[in-house]
Protein backbone atom coordinates (compact mmCIF):
# COMPACT_ATOMS: atom_id res chain seq x y z
CA UNK A 1 0.00 0.00 0.00
CA UNK A 2 2.88 2.52 1.13
CA UNK A 3 4.48 1.68 -2.10
CA UNK A 4 1.77 2.80 -4.09
CA UNK A 5 1.24 6.11 -2.13
CA UNK A 6 5.07 6.58 -3.30
CA UNK A 7 4.31 5.93 -6.51
CA UNK A 8 1.15 8.26 -7.00
CA UNK A 9 3.02 10.99 -5.39
CA UNK A 10 6.34 10.58 -7.22
CA UNK A 11 4.13 10.81 -11.02
CA UNK A 12 1.87 13.46 -9.48
CA UNK A 13 4.87 15.70 -8.24
CA UNK A 14 6.57 15.20 -12.11
CA UNK A 15 3.28 15.74 -13.66
CA UNK A 16 2.19 19.02 -11.66
CA UNK A 17 5.86 20.62 -12.00
CA UNK A 18 5.42 20.08 -15.75
CA UNK A 19 4.84 23.33 -18.03
CA UNK A 20 1.97 24.62 -16.57
CA UNK A 21 3.48 25.49 -13.26
CA UNK A 22 6.61 26.55 -14.36
CA UNK A 23 4.63 29.28 -16.78
CA UNK A 24 2.94 30.09 -13.58
CA UNK A 25 5.52 30.76 -11.18
CA UNK A 26 8.40 31.85 -13.65
CA UNK A 27 5.96 33.71 -15.72
CA UNK A 28 3.55 35.20 -13.02
CA UNK A 29 7.52 36.81 -11.48
CA UNK A 30 8.41 38.50 -14.84
CA UNK A 31 4.42 39.84 -14.72
CA UNK A 32 5.32 41.27 -11.09
CA UNK A 33 9.10 42.30 -12.26
CA UNK A 34 7.78 43.81 -15.70
CA UNK A 35 4.64 45.49 -13.80
CA UNK A 36 6.68 47.02 -10.88
CA UNK A 37 9.37 48.61 -13.53
CA UNK A 38 11.68 47.23 -11.37
CA UNK A 39 10.78 50.01 -8.89
CA UNK A 40 10.98 47.95 -5.62
CA UNK A 41 14.75 46.67 -6.34
CA UNK A 42 15.73 50.53 -6.63
CA UNK A 43 14.83 50.45 -2.84
CA UNK A 44 16.87 47.66 -1.16
CA UNK A 45 18.79 49.84 1.16
CA UNK A 46 15.48 51.05 2.03
CA UNK A 47 14.56 47.41 3.11
CA UNK A 48 17.95 47.12 5.31
CA UNK A 49 16.62 50.28 7.16
CA UNK A 50 13.51 49.12 7.81
CA UNK A 51 15.21 45.42 8.59
CA UNK A 52 17.99 47.73 10.98
CA UNK A 53 14.45 48.55 12.96
CA UNK A 54 14.96 52.30 11.49
CA UNK A 55 11.04 52.30 10.93
CA UNK A 56 9.83 50.02 14.06
CA UNK A 57 6.55 51.13 15.91
CA UNK A 58 6.00 49.09 18.65
CA UNK A 59 2.55 50.23 18.66
CA UNK A 60 1.66 49.36 15.40
CA UNK A 61 -0.77 46.04 15.01
CA UNK A 62 1.07 42.69 14.57
CA UNK A 63 3.49 40.31 16.38
CA UNK A 64 6.84 40.12 15.01
CA UNK A 65 8.99 43.15 14.34
CA UNK A 66 10.33 43.30 10.92
CA UNK A 67 13.67 41.84 12.03
CA UNK A 68 11.85 38.82 13.80
CA UNK A 69 9.69 38.36 10.86
CA UNK A 70 12.32 37.80 8.37
CA UNK A 71 14.25 35.93 10.37
CA UNK A 72 11.07 33.80 10.97
CA UNK A 73 10.54 33.33 7.30
CA UNK A 74 14.29 33.15 6.68
CA UNK A 75 14.73 30.12 9.48
CA UNK A 76 11.90 28.28 7.28
CA UNK A 77 13.80 28.74 4.06
CA UNK A 78 17.54 29.14 4.92
CA UNK A 79 17.20 25.47 5.95
CA UNK A 80 17.77 21.81 4.56
CA UNK A 81 16.78 23.12 1.18
CA UNK A 82 20.42 25.31 1.41
CA UNK A 83 22.45 22.43 2.73
CA UNK A 84 20.77 19.40 1.06
CA UNK A 85 18.44 20.76 -1.69
CA UNK A 86 21.18 21.85 -3.59
CA UNK A 87 22.68 18.74 -3.49
CA UNK A 88 19.81 17.27 -4.51
CA UNK A 89 19.71 19.78 -7.39
CA UNK A 90 23.02 19.17 -8.88
CA UNK A 91 21.94 15.51 -8.80
CA UNK A 92 18.93 15.60 -10.81
CA UNK A 93 19.89 18.15 -12.90
CA UNK A 94 23.70 18.91 -13.34
CA UNK A 95 25.11 22.18 -12.30
CA UNK A 96 23.20 24.20 -14.73
CA UNK A 97 19.77 24.12 -12.46
CA UNK A 98 21.77 26.48 -10.08
CA UNK A 99 22.25 28.87 -12.73
CA UNK A 100 17.74 28.59 -13.21
CA UNK A 101 17.96 28.61 -9.34
CA UNK A 102 19.32 32.42 -9.32
CA UNK A 103 17.28 33.41 -12.27
CA UNK A 104 14.33 31.92 -10.36
CA UNK A 105 15.34 34.03 -6.72
CA UNK A 106 15.83 37.60 -8.66
CA UNK A 107 12.13 36.58 -9.92
CA UNK A 108 11.23 35.67 -6.54
CA UNK A 109 12.40 38.66 -5.05
CA UNK A 110 9.66 40.50 -7.06
CA UNK A 111 7.11 38.16 -6.01
CA UNK A 112 7.70 37.96 -2.37
CA UNK A 113 7.16 41.79 -2.63
CA UNK A 114 3.45 41.71 -4.25
CA UNK A 115 2.31 38.53 -2.29
CA UNK A 116 3.77 39.61 1.21
CA UNK A 117 2.63 43.19 0.84
CA UNK A 118 -0.52 41.61 0.11
CA UNK A 119 -0.31 39.56 3.31
CA UNK A 120 -0.22 43.16 5.38
CA UNK A 121 -2.79 44.63 3.59
CA UNK A 122 -5.56 41.62 3.73
CA UNK A 123 -4.88 40.45 7.37
CA UNK A 124 -7.55 39.04 9.81
CA UNK A 125 -7.79 38.87 13.23
CA UNK A 126 -9.07 36.21 15.67
CA UNK A 127 -11.55 36.40 18.62
CA UNK A 128 -8.34 37.70 20.63
CA UNK A 129 -7.37 40.47 18.79
CA UNK A 130 -4.37 38.17 17.17
CA UNK A 131 -3.46 39.42 13.31
CA UNK A 132 -3.72 36.02 11.18
CA UNK A 133 -2.16 36.30 7.91
CA UNK A 134 -1.57 34.58 4.23
CA UNK A 135 -3.02 33.64 0.52
CA UNK A 136 -6.31 31.85 1.60
CA UNK A 137 -6.83 35.62 3.80
CA UNK A 138 -5.62 37.71 1.18
CA UNK A 139 -8.44 35.25 -0.92
CA UNK A 140 -11.02 36.04 1.02
CA UNK A 141 -10.97 39.53 2.00
CA UNK A 142 -9.02 40.92 -1.13
CA UNK A 143 -11.15 38.92 -4.07
CA UNK A 144 -13.92 38.06 -2.17
CA UNK A 145 -15.98 35.29 -0.36
CA UNK A 146 -16.46 33.95 -4.25
CA UNK A 147 -13.12 32.93 -4.45
CA UNK A 148 -12.71 30.89 -0.72
CA UNK A 149 -12.97 27.57 -2.99
CA UNK A 150 -9.40 28.86 -4.02
CA UNK A 151 -8.39 30.05 -0.39
CA UNK A 152 -9.32 26.73 0.82
CA UNK A 153 -7.23 24.63 -2.03
CA UNK A 154 -4.42 26.61 -0.30
CA UNK A 155 -4.96 25.90 2.82
CA UNK A 156 -5.71 21.95 2.56
CA UNK A 157 -2.56 21.68 0.44
CA UNK A 158 -0.49 23.73 3.08
CA UNK A 159 -1.50 21.23 5.61
CA UNK A 160 0.98 19.06 3.92
CA UNK A 161 3.04 21.34 2.91
CA UNK A 162 4.33 22.73 6.19
CA UNK A 163 4.76 19.26 7.13
CA UNK A 164 8.44 18.61 8.33
CA UNK A 165 9.12 15.76 6.19
CA UNK A 166 12.40 16.75 3.80
CA UNK A 167 13.87 18.49 6.80
CA UNK A 168 13.60 15.85 9.60
CA UNK A 169 14.74 13.11 7.04
CA UNK A 170 17.94 14.33 6.38
CA UNK A 171 18.50 15.62 10.02
CA UNK A 172 18.09 12.14 11.22
CA UNK A 173 20.20 11.08 7.66
CA UNK A 174 22.83 13.39 8.43
CA UNK A 175 23.05 12.04 12.38
CA UNK A 176 23.41 8.45 11.11
CA UNK A 177 25.69 8.82 8.44
CA UNK A 178 28.01 10.92 11.10
CA UNK A 179 27.40 8.02 13.96
CA UNK A 180 28.14 5.39 11.73
CA UNK A 181 24.68 3.85 13.11
CA UNK A 182 22.30 1.33 11.15
CA UNK A 183 18.59 2.42 9.65
CA UNK A 184 17.39 1.29 12.91
CA UNK A 185 18.52 4.08 15.42
CA UNK A 186 16.20 6.92 12.63
CA UNK A 187 13.31 6.14 14.82
CA UNK A 188 15.06 6.75 18.21
CA UNK A 189 16.22 9.95 16.42
CA UNK A 190 12.68 10.99 15.19
CA UNK A 191 11.67 10.74 18.84
CA UNK A 192 14.29 12.85 20.26
CA UNK A 193 14.07 15.58 17.68
CA UNK A 194 10.53 15.21 17.98
CA UNK A 195 10.58 16.05 21.91
CA UNK A 196 12.91 19.52 21.61
CA UNK A 197 11.30 20.45 18.41
CA UNK A 198 7.75 20.62 20.40
CA UNK A 199 9.65 22.89 23.37
CA UNK A 200 9.67 25.73 20.66
CA UNK A 201 6.47 25.33 18.53
CA UNK A 202 4.18 24.73 21.33
CA UNK A 203 4.59 28.24 22.21
CA UNK A 204 3.74 29.66 19.74
CA UNK A 205 4.53 32.15 17.09
CA UNK A 206 6.15 34.88 19.37
CA UNK A 207 8.61 31.98 21.25
CA UNK A 208 9.51 31.30 17.21
CA UNK A 209 10.20 34.69 16.49
CA UNK A 210 12.45 35.05 19.46
CA UNK A 211 14.40 32.05 19.16
CA UNK A 212 14.47 32.35 15.17
CA UNK A 213 15.64 36.04 15.52
CA UNK A 214 18.36 34.54 17.49
CA UNK A 215 19.52 31.48 15.27
CA UNK A 216 19.18 32.82 12.16
CA UNK A 217 22.17 35.37 11.99
CA UNK A 218 24.80 32.46 14.05
CA UNK A 219 23.56 30.30 11.37
CA UNK A 220 24.05 32.24 7.86
CA UNK A 221 27.50 33.43 9.76
CA UNK A 222 28.53 30.27 10.70
CA UNK A 223 27.35 28.37 7.28
CA UNK A 224 29.48 31.81 5.27
CA UNK A 225 32.81 30.81 7.33
CA UNK A 226 33.01 27.28 6.56
CA UNK A 227 32.35 27.54 3.05
CA UNK A 228 33.96 30.39 2.14
CA UNK A 229 36.81 28.67 3.90
CA UNK A 230 36.31 25.47 1.71
CA UNK A 231 36.35 27.84 -1.33
CA UNK A 232 39.74 29.88 -0.57
CA UNK A 233 41.18 25.65 -0.22
CA UNK A 234 39.68 25.76 -3.66
CA UNK A 235 39.61 29.00 -5.10
CA UNK A 236 41.92 28.06 -8.40
CA UNK A 237 38.97 25.87 -9.28
CA UNK A 238 35.79 28.56 -8.75
CA UNK A 239 36.35 30.49 -12.15
CA UNK A 240 35.79 27.16 -13.74
CA UNK A 241 32.61 26.39 -11.42
CA UNK A 242 31.14 29.19 -12.64
CA UNK A 243 32.02 29.17 -16.43
CA UNK A 244 30.88 25.09 -15.49
CA UNK A 245 27.15 26.41 -14.19
CA UNK A 246 26.62 29.12 -17.18
CA UNK A 247 27.42 26.55 -19.78
CA UNK A 248 25.75 23.74 -18.15
CA UNK A 249 22.28 25.90 -17.74
CA UNK A 250 21.68 26.18 -21.50
CA UNK A 251 23.16 22.66 -22.63
CA UNK A 252 22.16 20.71 -20.02
CA UNK A 253 24.27 18.00 -21.13
CA UNK A 254 24.59 16.92 -17.39
CA UNK A 255 21.02 16.56 -16.71
CA UNK A 256 19.51 13.34 -15.62
CA UNK A 257 17.72 12.46 -19.37
CA UNK A 258 19.95 15.74 -21.13
CA UNK A 259 17.15 17.73 -21.84
CA UNK A 260 17.21 21.42 -20.78
CA UNK A 261 13.46 21.74 -19.84
CA UNK A 262 14.18 19.43 -17.26
CA UNK A 263 17.23 21.31 -16.31
CA UNK A 264 14.91 24.66 -16.12
CA UNK A 265 12.47 22.66 -13.82
CA UNK A 266 14.89 20.62 -11.71
CA UNK A 267 16.25 24.62 -10.86
CA UNK A 268 12.95 26.12 -10.42
CA UNK A 269 11.51 23.12 -8.23
CA UNK A 270 14.38 23.36 -6.20
CA UNK A 271 14.87 27.21 -5.52
CA UNK A 272 11.40 27.37 -4.78
CA UNK A 273 11.49 24.81 -2.47
CA UNK A 274 14.76 26.93 -1.04
CA UNK A 275 13.55 30.61 -0.85
CA UNK A 276 9.42 29.29 -1.01
CA UNK A 277 8.55 32.68 -3.83
CA UNK A 278 4.97 32.21 -4.63
CA UNK A 279 4.18 29.98 -2.46
CA UNK A 280 2.71 31.29 0.00
CA UNK A 281 4.53 30.31 3.12
CA UNK A 282 6.49 33.34 3.81
CA UNK A 283 3.44 35.63 3.69
CA UNK A 284 1.94 33.71 6.45
CA UNK A 285 4.85 34.96 8.62
CA UNK A 286 5.43 38.77 6.98
CA UNK A 287 1.61 39.41 7.50
CA UNK A 288 2.26 39.17 11.25
CA UNK A 289 4.99 42.27 11.31
CA UNK A 290 4.49 45.38 13.54
CA UNK A 291 3.90 47.60 10.87
CA UNK A 292 0.61 49.96 8.93
CA UNK A 293 2.54 50.10 6.01
CA UNK A 294 2.31 46.91 3.98
CA UNK A 295 4.85 47.88 1.30
CA UNK A 296 7.53 48.53 3.83
CA UNK A 297 7.44 44.96 4.70
CA UNK A 298 6.92 43.65 0.94
CA UNK A 299 10.29 45.37 0.65
CA UNK A 300 12.37 43.74 3.71
CA UNK A 301 10.25 39.75 2.56
CA UNK A 302 12.45 41.12 -0.87
CA UNK A 303 15.82 40.35 0.79
CA UNK A 304 14.68 36.56 1.70
CA UNK A 305 15.86 34.75 -1.74
CA UNK A 306 18.92 37.31 -1.81
CA UNK A 307 20.15 35.60 1.61
CA UNK A 308 18.71 32.34 0.91
CA UNK A 309 19.26 31.39 -2.97
CA UNK A 310 21.46 34.25 -4.32
CA UNK A 311 24.07 33.85 -1.41
CA UNK A 312 23.99 30.42 0.96
CA UNK A 313 22.43 28.29 -1.71
CA UNK A 314 25.14 29.73 -4.07
CA UNK A 315 27.96 28.85 -1.51
CA UNK A 316 27.16 25.51 -0.83
CA UNK A 317 26.88 24.84 -4.79
CA UNK A 318 30.35 26.21 -5.47
CA UNK A 319 31.32 24.05 -2.43
CA UNK A 320 29.97 20.30 -3.85
CA UNK A 321 30.96 21.40 -7.58
CA UNK A 322 34.48 22.44 -6.80
CA UNK A 323 35.49 19.43 -4.68
CA UNK A 324 34.31 17.11 -7.65
CA UNK A 325 32.27 14.62 -5.81
CA UNK A 326 28.86 15.04 -7.88
CA UNK A 327 30.58 13.18 -10.21
CA UNK A 328 32.31 10.34 -8.44
CA UNK A 329 29.56 10.04 -5.66
CA UNK A 330 26.41 7.59 -5.75
CA UNK A 331 25.15 9.86 -2.41
CA UNK A 332 22.36 12.26 -2.85
CA UNK A 333 21.11 15.03 -0.20
CA UNK A 334 22.78 15.62 2.94
CA UNK A 335 25.13 12.67 2.51
CA UNK A 336 26.34 14.12 -1.02
CA UNK A 337 27.12 17.42 1.29
CA UNK A 338 28.95 15.79 3.60
CA UNK A 339 31.49 14.17 1.65
CA UNK A 340 32.11 17.93 -0.20
CA UNK A 341 32.55 18.89 3.29
CA UNK A 342 34.99 16.35 4.66
CA UNK A 343 37.16 16.51 1.24
CA UNK A 344 38.32 19.41 1.74
CA UNK A 345 38.38 19.95 5.61
CA UNK A 346 40.96 18.01 7.87
CA UNK A 347 40.77 15.90 10.99
CA UNK A 348 36.96 15.31 10.47
CA UNK A 349 36.07 19.10 10.88
CA UNK A 350 33.98 18.28 7.75
CA UNK A 351 32.00 15.85 10.06
CA UNK A 352 31.47 18.40 13.35
CA UNK A 353 30.82 21.30 11.12
CA UNK A 354 28.36 20.22 8.98
CA UNK A 355 26.14 18.37 12.38
CA UNK A 356 26.28 21.98 14.01
CA UNK A 357 25.01 23.56 10.98
CA UNK A 358 22.16 20.92 10.12
CA UNK A 359 21.05 20.64 13.36
CA UNK A 360 20.85 24.66 13.61
CA UNK A 361 19.42 25.26 10.29
CA UNK A 362 17.14 21.78 10.72
CA UNK A 363 15.89 22.75 13.69
CA UNK A 364 15.17 26.76 13.19
CA UNK A 365 13.53 25.17 10.21
CA UNK A 366 10.94 22.55 12.04
CA UNK A 367 10.17 25.55 14.54
CA UNK A 368 9.18 28.47 11.93
CA UNK A 369 7.00 25.63 9.62
CA UNK A 370 4.82 25.16 12.48
CA UNK A 371 3.27 28.19 12.75
CA UNK A 372 2.25 28.12 8.57
CA UNK A 373 0.26 24.80 9.21
CA UNK A 374 -1.25 25.73 12.46
CA UNK A 375 -2.56 29.16 10.75
CA UNK A 376 -3.97 27.16 7.71
CA UNK A 377 -5.97 24.40 10.14
CA UNK A 378 -7.06 27.75 12.04
CA UNK A 379 -8.57 29.20 8.79
CA UNK A 380 -10.41 26.07 7.77
CA UNK A 381 -11.88 25.04 10.90
CA UNK A 382 -11.52 28.33 13.80
CA UNK A 383 -7.98 30.22 14.41
CA UNK A 384 -7.94 28.96 18.27
CA UNK A 385 -8.44 25.25 16.98
CA UNK A 386 -4.94 26.07 14.92
CA UNK A 387 -2.97 24.96 17.82
CA UNK A 388 -4.05 21.10 17.54
CA UNK A 389 -1.78 20.78 14.09
CA UNK A 390 1.10 21.10 16.44
CA UNK A 391 0.43 17.67 17.37
CA UNK A 392 0.28 16.08 13.92
CA UNK A 393 3.12 17.94 13.19
CA UNK A 394 5.15 16.77 16.10
CA UNK A 395 4.32 13.06 15.36
CA UNK A 396 5.06 13.50 11.61
CA UNK A 397 8.86 14.42 12.65
CA UNK A 398 8.88 10.97 14.10
CA UNK A 399 7.58 9.16 10.75
CA UNK A 400 9.85 11.46 7.97
CA UNK A 401 12.57 10.43 9.97
CA UNK A 402 12.46 7.25 8.58
CA UNK A 403 11.12 7.47 4.84
CA UNK A 404 13.04 7.56 1.90
CA UNK A 405 14.45 10.71 0.55
CA UNK A 406 12.80 10.64 -2.73
CA UNK A 407 9.02 10.48 -1.06
CA UNK A 408 9.85 13.43 0.97
CA UNK A 409 11.13 15.32 -1.97
CA UNK A 410 7.79 14.29 -4.00
CA UNK A 411 5.75 14.67 -1.32
CA UNK A 412 6.83 18.29 -0.37
CA UNK A 413 7.39 19.23 -4.11
CA UNK A 414 3.62 18.33 -5.12
CA UNK A 415 1.92 20.00 -1.57
CA UNK A 416 4.07 23.29 -2.69
CA UNK A 417 3.07 22.93 -6.51
CA UNK A 418 -0.49 23.21 -5.28
CA UNK A 419 0.22 25.91 -2.52
CA UNK A 420 1.80 28.25 -5.75
CA UNK A 421 -1.76 28.51 -7.61
CA UNK A 422 -3.89 30.15 -5.33
CA UNK A 423 -0.92 32.36 -3.84
CA UNK A 424 0.28 33.66 -7.60
CA UNK A 425 -3.28 34.03 -8.89
CA UNK A 426 -4.33 36.21 -6.18
CA UNK A 427 -1.43 38.51 -6.71
CA UNK A 428 -1.88 38.81 -10.28
CA UNK A 429 -5.39 39.87 -9.69
CA UNK A 430 -4.39 42.11 -7.14
CA UNK A 431 -1.04 43.52 -8.39
CA UNK A 432 -2.64 47.25 -9.09
CA UNK A 433 -3.44 47.36 -5.44
CA UNK A 434 0.05 46.70 -4.64
CA UNK A 435 1.19 49.22 -7.08
CA UNK A 436 -1.31 51.88 -5.90
CA UNK A 437 0.34 51.95 -2.44
CA UNK A 438 3.45 51.59 -3.37
CA UNK A 439 3.08 55.16 -5.23
CA UNK A 440 2.29 56.47 -1.96
CA UNK A 441 4.49 55.18 -0.16
CA UNK A 442 7.07 56.51 -1.98
CA UNK A 443 5.77 59.62 -2.91
CA UNK A 444 4.99 59.63 1.40
CA UNK A 445 8.88 58.73 2.83
CA UNK A 446 11.11 60.25 -0.24
CA UNK A 447 13.21 56.97 -0.26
Amino acid sequence: MFKIAEDFIAGFSSWVWDWPLLVLLIGGGIFFLIYSRFTPFFYFKHAIDVLRGKYDNEHAPGQLSHFQALSSAIAATVGMGNISGVAVAIVAGGPGAIFWMWISALIGMATKFYTCSLAVMYRSKDDKGTLLSGPMYVITKGLGTQWKPLAILFALAGLVGTLPAFTANQLTQTLVDILDWDDGYKWYIGIVLAGFASLVVMGGIKRIGIVASRLVPFMVVLYFITVITILVLQIEKIPDMFMLIFSDAFSGKAAAGGALGYLIKTGVKRAAFSNEAGIGTAPMMHGTAKTNEPIREGLVAMIGPAIDTLLVCTLTALAILSTGVWQSSNDNGISLTLEAFNSVLPYGLGDIVVVIMVLVFGFSTLFSYSYYGTTCLGFLTKPKYGKYYNYLYIVSIIIAAVVKIEFAINLIDSAFAIMAIPTVISGLLLASKVNARAKIYFEKYKV
